[in-house]
């Protein structure tokens, strides 16, 4: 993509942005109390955590905890900026993009159309009252999903490590 002229990639990333928004209503998600994920209201196989942070601490811990987690970091897509370009403004919202490869291709190989959701994202919101939240896939609803099997201890460790970076925004 980075061949592509600077204005069609911000046309292709707000809409990936504005799709994703709209096709897991993270719009809607409420958020709970820090180090307790649970399940966002109107989003199947989302899982929300409020963060105990202002919403650039919250990014800067995140991606501390990968890095020293060892875990590669991919990209970080602020959609408020690329709403705001396309005319459509939104809520501060960063889509952070994360991964273990020789973790997550093992569910490419169960099931190549997992690439759909790997690697990892961790959504991070601001809601108007100012409270910051992270949501990200719980990965019970990707096996299901993609129908992966034989790959249990794999997910629980990739939930674990999901669990494990969310907490870092925790107090």
């Amino acid at each position: 993509m980075t061949s592509l002229p600077a204005s069609a990639r911000g046309r292709i990333l707000v809409g990936i942005a504005l799709s994703a928004l709209v096709a897991f209503g993270l719009a809607a998600a409420q958020p709970v109390h820090a180090a307790t994920p649970a399940p966002a209201t109107g989003a199947q196989g989302v899982l929300v955590q409020k963060s105990d942070y202002g919403f650039d601490e919250t990014i800067a811990r995140l991606k501390a905890d990968i890095a020293a987690k060892g875990i590669r970091f991919f990209d970080e897509i602020d959609q408020s900026e690329l709403g705001a370009g396309a005319g459509l403004p939104i809520g501060r919202s960063t889509l952070i993009l994360f991964g273990n490869p020789p973790l997550g291709v093992q569910f490419l190989q169960a099931n190549p159309l997992a690439g759909l959701d790997w690697p990892v994202r961790m959504l991070v919101t601001e809601a108007a009252d100012g409270s910051v939240s992270l949501a990200w896939t719980d990965f019970s609803f990707v096996q299901h999903r993609y129908g992966i099997s034989g790959k249990d201890a794999q997910l629980k460790m990739a939930s674990e490590v999901a669990a494990s970076i969310a907490h870092s925004t925790s107090k």
